[in-house]
């Protein structure tokens, strides 16, 4: 075990994340100052997108739904958050602390703001060359605009493959692994027959609802996500209530130590920095590729208003989930930065009851154990899409089914290091192919934004048309013909009529 990780950290590790960085910082800046950093200046439009439905009805009349229109801007914000939070916010933050010291903390809050722009790039071309099935779902993602935009199908079967291999395996993983050392800790008891009752828990529920199609993994997460994040919140709060006269020295202390002013034994600037960028792209999965697959299973009128959503789902991650585990890992007790005993949820679990009482150690395992879980379904539906772009065989579906139930298991008896480590080397993987895509794309984005803008000048709620912007091609969806942008382009019509007649 011993020599596989340090294969994997050393050797793989060392070379992959000598280079993502400068990929996400690249992409990030770039994208920033292209849309005239439209991951701060439009954050009240994300959260009007947020809260859009599909408005109108069907050709046979009906009313819109999910089942005949794809899935709410809502919905699918839950199943990308589902994705997000979990694992990476409270076993995540404690081990990139536990590695990197404090200042890690900086610099996951630095990729969130970067990477937000780049969000909303991957998942705006989502929005634009995703394709309808027969049975009225949508499907899009990296693999649909490398293929589309760019003309790159080698690279997006290899993403496709990557990316299914990494959230229906490693990632899934990492879950059960989080959640049976949450469970061990909360029960003092680290014996095979807990981890092997929490691996058959996880495995049945997991089974239950992967076999029950999109629509069950979007009902779930829209319930799990909100409720226990929401839980979590208030936890950190009362943390930060408890703990106030040490908020603005822990603040001095995240922000000293990533920039040098203030030394941590055992944890220097660089180990802050990389962990950082780590935790953080796992946590937020900005630029990785990933939450594009939930966005382009949206309805929406506009590309655009996906790209609003999902840049408000790395907020949503990094700025507040994180931050609150955070918080509450540098509000409890000392941490022995950068030694050999690495903590994941273990680390929050101690520091929480430290706070608040023993009992806050079980409330993290009942949190991260449903946060996990909605983390596995999440996960599952990502890499569902992608095997679904790589082949339409329901063998195939029902084979991956199985090998993902048997990951879910394999994860609560691996290594914790060892888990961490394969998901950084699949993560960074990811965003290097990504990045790759989206920067020669981001033009196209670029175009949709000012189209979106435009609308927005003149009152009306963006509806969006191919014949708009004729010059992009192998479009095969926005020809007007469903009937939320038929309803939208309508009311778009009334709106132009009125601003004429009022002038």
């Amino acid at each position: 075990m011993d020599s596989a990780l340090s294969f994997v950290e050393d050797t793989l590790n060392g070379f992959i994340w000598n280079v993502v960085p400068v990929f996400l910082i690249f992409a990030g800046v770039y994208f920033g100052f292209r849309t005239l950093f439209v991951q701060i200046r439009m954050f009240p439009d994300m959260l009007k997108a947020v809260a859009e439905t599909p408005k109108g009805k069907d050709k046979e009349g009906r009313d819109l739904d999910e089942e005949y229109g794809g899935l709410s801007a809502f919905k699918a914000f839950t199943i990308s958050a589902a994705s997000r939070v979990g694992t990476g916010n409270i076993a995540g933050v404690a081990l990139a602390i536990s590695i990197g010291g404090p200042g890690a903390v900086f610099w996951m809050w630095m990729l969130a703001l970067l990477g937000g722009a780049t969000s909303f790039i991957e998942s705006t071309l989502a929005q634009l060359w995703k394709t309808k099935d027969a049975e009225g779902n949508y499907h899009g993602g990296p693999a649909y605009y490398m293929t589309r935009g760019l003309g790159w199908k080698p690279l997006a079967v290899i993403f496709s493959a990557f990316l299914a291999i990494t959230y229906g395996f490693v990632y899934n993983a990492i879950q059960t692994n989080s959640i049976a050392e949450s469970v061990s800790g909360s029960l003092d008891n680290d014996s095979t027959t807990v981890k092997a009752v929490v691996a058959a828990v996880i495995a049945l529920l997991t089974a239950a609802v992967i076999f029950g199609g999109v629509t069950r993994i979007a009902s779930w997460t829209q319930v799990i996500v909100p409720f226990m994040a929401g839980a979590y919140i208030l936890l950190g709060i009362a943390v930060l209530i408890i703990n106030w006269r040490e908020i603005p020295g822990m603040f001095e202390l995240i922000v000293g130590h990533a920039l040098g002013l203030k030394q941590v034994a055992g944890a220097g600037v660089g180990a802050a920095f990389t962990q950082g960028m780590r935790r953080g792209l796992f946590s937020n999965e900005a630029g990785m590729g990933s939450a594009p697959n939930a966005a382009a299973a949206a309805t929406v009128s506009h590309p655009v208003k996906q790209g609003l959503v999902q840049t408000l789902g790395v907020y949503f991650d990094t700025l507040l989930v994180c931050s609150i585990t955070a918080f509450v890992v540098l509000l409890g007790p000392a941490v022995n930065y950068g030694s050999d005993d690495i903590q994941g949820a273990a680390l929050t679990q101690s520091a929480l009851a430290d706070s608040v009482g023993n009992w806050g150690q079980h409330a993290i395992t009942f949190i991260l154990f449903f946060l996990a879980f909605s983390s596995v379904i999440g996960n599952y539906y990502l890499a569902q899409a992608n095997v679904q772009y790589l082949t339409d065989s329901k063998a195939v579906m029902t084979g991956f089914r199985v090998v993902v139930i048997g990951f879910v298991i394999f994860g609560a008896f691996g290594s914790v290091p060892l888990v961490w480590a394969l998901g950084d080397t699949m993560a960074g993987l990811l965003a290097i192919f990504n990045i790759i895509a989206i920067v020669p794309l981001g033009g196209v984005a670029l175009k949709l934004l000012k189209n979106y803008n435009e609308q927005r000048k003149h009152g009306i709620d963006p509806v969006f048309n191919r014949d708009m912007l004729p010059e992009i091609k192998n479009v095969e969806y926005w020809d007007g013909s469903d009937p939320v942008t038929r309803r939208s382009a309508e009311d778009r019509v009334t709106a132009l009529r009125e601003g004429l007649d009022r002038a």
